[in-house]
């Protein structure tokens, strides 16, 4: 398999899958916390780059609402309500994501096994380069999401983290959005790091 080709702002687009309230209570394999973190990180940083976001959730009369941390960090987006098992059986959400007119689709799901991987699986069949993110996505067991990669990954999906596919994109810390990209992903250690700079070259 080649490596595909880079990330950009010109090239990506994200699709968030079923991050509803319901399915979070079942999440076993990362603690709520991480996972919200780095789900809201994703999703605010993918907005400050300008990168195109679909999200869609299932059966919200069963699974819930939207998680309230990610509606509020992608505020007046509009969420594609589905029955299908597989996001990519609804034809709502395939056009929404050709209509982004980007061939590199990052993807993050709960459950990890069947949200993020039953798409990713034909996303890819249907020609795009599909990045998952395995740390912005969550399963009711490790079992299941140690499945749900491995299948992912032997069929030619690309395992990913939330904040190594961002920073791949922005590629330049001299940009102008660099600043908004860093804030959105919330890494604490960036901020100390920042201040102590600025600290010693201010004592210098």
């Amino acid at each position: 398999m080649s490596y595909p080709s880079r990330l950009t702002r010109e090239n990506a687009a994200l699709l968030i899958v079923d991050h509803q309230v319901g399915l979070y209570t079942g999440v076993r394999d990362i603690d709520t916390l991480s996972l919200k973190h780095n789900m809201v990180g994703l999703a605010k940083a993918s907005a400050a780059l300008k990168i195109p976001v679909v999200v869609t959730t299932t059966t919200e009369g069963l699974w819930g609402p939207l998680i309230p941390e990610l509606g509020q960090a992608l505020p007046g987006i509009d969420r594609i309500e589905r029955t299908t098992v597989n996001a990519w059986d609804d034809a709502r959400v395939v056009a929404a994501v050709k209509a982004t007119e980007r061939k590199n689709l990052i993807i993050t799901g709960i459950s990890t096994d069947v949200c993020l991987a039953l798409p990713a699986l034909s996303a890819l069949a249907a020609g795009y380069t599909v990045y998952a993110a395995i740390d912005a996505s969550g399963a009711f067991t490790k079992q299941q999401a140690d499945a749900g990669v491995m299948r992912m990954v032997q069929a030619g999906v690309v395992p990913v983290c939330h904040s190594n596919v961002i920073v791949e994109i922005l590629a330049d810390n001299a940009a102008a959005d660099a600043n908004a990209v860093y804030a959105a992903l919330d890494m604490p250690f960036a901020g100390l790091v920042a201040g102590l700079n600025q600290y010693f070259s201010g004592n210098n």
